[in-house]
Parts: structure tokens; C-alpha cells; sequence
């Protein structure tokens, strides 16, 4: 068993609920005390398992033998997935009240950022849920089974979607512009052109992830903040974002969130959760 440990308050429940409400059949499972899923980097595959302890400030991570040579790249996701690496002093002390009733509140990375890219895409203009279940598909249609744990898959290689036509994307009940931009993107990966890293200029990387097809500013911006964890994402022309900020225009919701800058993403996640807060 490996461990991690992180700097209080992390509010475990929470997390756990988010990622469990996205949670897709094949590759995650999510429970009240712990959260599995399947992986393959660099050639090895197989399952993790990670369960935090509060009590202690850390989280027990198991590997089953697969994954054990690359158990060093496993850690560098988990501790990404669950935004393990923040301290959170500075970041709540510039939220201030804004931050008060939920301190723990932390962002959700991703284990995979071509993954999350192709989550980004799937969950436009449809439920958390839906999202899901057309990941699912997805998985179902084209993800390679795991050997040794029957039920469970890998989820899609580039390779695996790039060489798809479009409609058999569409097939699964996508929209055909959605299922042209996840093959884009995987061909984009498989020739080193899309950023799966953070870029040095974030908001310059957003512009030009807005260049491609299919990716809005919603899905872009979607990404940056979980693909690549950016701290400073805010998205002001949010459906939950705008019932807050109620009789704004979304210029003026932007310029309202200059005041959380450069922890506008922490600030965009305590908006989401606080269903009484209006701005003032």
C-alpha cells in the first residue's frame, strides 16, 4: 500500500460525490469511502484503489501488480485527480467569505488529460448523467476489456478513436459536430498537437483550443480547469453561474470575478455549491 499526504481541509465527502456523479461504468467505480478505476500508462495497465483517511491527512493508495512499474506516474494522477498538492492557506484567506462554509472544497484534476479532453466534449449541452452514460458507450464500443478483471475496460486509446468515421460516434446518440471533434482531437494527440500539458500562457491556450472544431469557450475553458487544473478559470456564461449572478450580463459576471483572481477556479467551485450566495 503507498500514501500521499495532503495539507487540511479537504472535504472528502464532497469530492467523492462530484466524481462519483461522473463516474463511468467500465473504467470508475465511487463509493462513500473510496474510489477505483482502470489505467494503463505507459504500456502497463490494471486497477486502482484509493481511500482517503481524514483523521490522518492522507489517502492509502493500492496498485493491483500491473501498474506497480509505472507506481510513480499512478501517484502524479492521483495526486492531480484529488488536487492533493494545494495548500490551502493563501487561496482561502483571498476567497474570504466567499470560502467560509466550505473550505474543503477542492478542484478535480483528471487521471488522463485526452480522457478528460473527450469527457469536455461529451458533456456539452447534456446532464452529468448523460455525460456519463455516453462515456460508457464509448468505452463499451471501443475500450480494450482489462485482462484478469472481468467487467472492467480501458478507457479508448488515441488511436482507437482517431481512426474513426464519424457517424459511428454518432451512433451512440452524440451529435455528429460532438463526434468530429473527438476524433480531431485524437488525431491531434497522435501527432503531438494537442495540449495535454498546461501551456505558460493559459488564456492564450483556451483561445486556441476555441480554434478547433466543435470546442466552445464552455468546453475549452471546462478543460483547462480539469484537464490541465488551472487555478484561475472562471465561466461566467455557466448556467449555475448565471442564476447567481442573476440581472448580470456575463461582462459584467466576469468582471465581478476579477476579485477572486488568481484562485478564480477555487472561487467558480464555491459558486457552484453555494446555492444561497448572490453576489455583493
Amino acid at each position: 500500500m503507498l500514501t500521499l499526504d495532503y495539507h487540511p481541509p479537504c472535504d472528502w465527502a464532497w469530492m467523492l460525490d462530484f466524481l462519483g456523479a461522473r463516474a463511468v461504468a467500465g473504467i470508475e467505480t465511487v463509493s462513500a469511502t473510496a474510489y477505483r478505476r482502470s489505467l494503463a500508462i505507459s504500456g502497463c495497465c490494471g486497477i486502482l484503489a484509493v481511500r482517503p483517511h481524514p483523521a490522518a491527512n492522507r489517502v492509502a493508495i493500492t496498485l493491483s501488480d500491473g501498474l506497480l512499474p509505472v507506481q510513480a506516474a499512478v501517484l502524479a494522477r492521483v495526486t492531480a485527480l484529488f488536487d492533493l498538492a494545494l495548500e490551502p492557506t493563501v487561496m482561502l484567506s483571498h476567497l474570504g467569505t466567499l470560502a467560509a462554509a466550505r473550505p474543503g472544497l477542492r478542484l478535480p484534476g483528471c487521471m488522463d488529460p485526452f480522457e478528460q479532453a473527450v469527457r469536455a466534449v461529451l458533456g456539452q449541452l447534456v446532464s452529468v448523467a448523460m455525460a456519463a452514460k455516453l462515456t460508457a458507450k464509448v468505452v463499451q464500443a471501443w475500450g480494450d476489456p482489462l485482462p484478469g478483471y472481468p467487467g472492467w475496460r480501458l478507457f479508448p486509446r488515441p488511436e482507437q478513436l482517431a481512426i474513426l468515421a464519424p457517424e459511428q460516434l454518432n451512433a451512440l446518440g452524440m451529435p455528429l459536430r460532438r463526434a468530429q471533434a473527438i476524433i480531431h482531437i485524437a488525431r491531434l494527440c497522435l501527432e503531438g498537437e494537442f495540449p495535454l500539458t498546461p501551456p505558460a500562457d493559459v488564456a492564450q491556450g483556451i483561445k486556441e483550443l476555441m480554434t478547433l472544431p466543435g470546442i466552445g469557450r464552455w468546453t475549452a475553458s471546462y478543460y483547462a480547469l480539469r484537464g490541465w487544473q488551472a487555478a484561475d478559470i472562471f465561466l461566467p456564461d455557466d448556467y449555475a453561474v448565471k442564476q447567481r449572478f442573476a440581472g448580470m450580463t456575463v461582462s459584467q459576471t466576469r468582471r465581478y470575478s476579477v476579485r477572486w483572481q488568481p484562485w478564480r477556479s477555487y472561487a467558480l467551485l464555491h459558486v457552484w455549491n453555494s446555492e444561497s450566495w448572490r453576489p455583493g
